[in-house]
């Protein structure tokens, strides 16, 4: 099963209005993708680097300082074990993490699958539920420089990383 948006304009056609939603999935059931961008933009990284920042985040609330705590917030795993943050829209990334490939930030322009949405490798799911982070969106400069840290901390190893498939990798 592809993952991909339905129509052609999908960023026009977007809707989170039940009875229009309700309507495209009597004709088809498709996946549940995320517009990013406007409200919110996904740091999408490998799993090993996202299992710790993650573990960073939860392991050190308190410690760490409050704007390190306030890292904390929905995240998604796919079976390819690629990680997504969401986090508030509009900051580019940082120049540590703009040159990595395997590390892609989502804003305008681009998407990515929710959970429970199936991908070919498998399923999509919330490592960190929306609901379990009070629907906390963090400062996408927080999970960077957390993002950074994990990156000097971790062994380097050059391996094919599967990436989403999106119209637009790294937004401007």
């Amino acid at each position: 099963m592809a993952c991909h948006p339905a129509l052609e304009s999908w960023e026009d056609s977007a809707s989170a209005d039940p009875a229009q939603v309700q309507s495209w999935w009597r004709h088809r059931p498709y996946s549940v993708l995320l517009a990013t961008g406007r409200l919110f933009d996904v740091l999408e990284v490998p799993a090993a680097l996202g299992l710790r920042v993650l573990g960073t985040a939860r392991l050190h609330t308190g410690v760490l300082g409050v704007q390190r705590a306030d890292a904390r917030g929905p995240v998604a795993v796919t079976a390819a074990g690629r990680w997504m943050f969401l986090v508030r829209a509009g900051v580019p990334l940082r120049p540590e993490l703009d040159h990595r490939l395997d590390v892609v930030r989502h804003g305008a322009g681009s998407w990515v699958p929710a959970a429970p949405t199936r991908m070919i490798e498998g399923p999509v799911r919330w490592a960190v539920p929306p609901e379990q982070a009070q629907w906390w969106l963090p400062d996408a400069e927080v999970v960077q420089s957390l993002l950074v840290d994990a990156l000097g901390t971790l062994p380097e190893r050059h391996v094919t990383v599967p990436r989403q498939l999106s119209t637009t990798r790294r937004s401007t």
